[in-house]
């Protein structure tokens, strides 16, 4: 219950309460987990995420990722899916990771509390 303390104390100083962050692909992009296409001309790359990042945001979301995959089951059923599609591990964690934030940012959005779907 400390770890997730700290991580809210964490992510409440670096945005500074969600006023210096207005949305989650900005986040995304501060952490260094939001994929960018690469593309020149004609030729078209694959989307890489970027290495200015602050390392250590990016390390903390990778813990949370990895914690909801082996504790959510809609994360693990998410993770298992995209692994049948052909994506990379390390490609499905960062889209994870995402998820996390844009979950986040709709929690403080929305001013509520997160209420995890229950299989039918």
């Amino acid at each position: 219950n400390s770890i997730k303390t700290s991580l809210n104390f964490i992510l409440i100083l670096t945005t500074q309460n969600f006023t210096t962050f207005n949305n989650p692909r900005k986040f995304a992009s501060y952490c260094g987990i939001a994929p960018f296409e690469r593309s020149s001309g004609r030729k078209k790359g694959t989307p890489k995420i970027s290495h200015l990042a602050n390392k250590h945001l990016k390390s903390i979301l990778d813990l949370g990722a990895r914690s909801a995959l082996v504790h959510n089951a809609e994360i693990r059923e998410y993770y298992e899916r995209k692994l049948t599609e052909g994506k990379t591990k390390r490609c499905i964690i960062n889209a994870i990771r995402n998820k996390l934030v844009y979950r986040m940012f709709a929690v403080i959005k929305n001013k509520t509390n997160y209420i995890e779907k229950i299989a039918a």
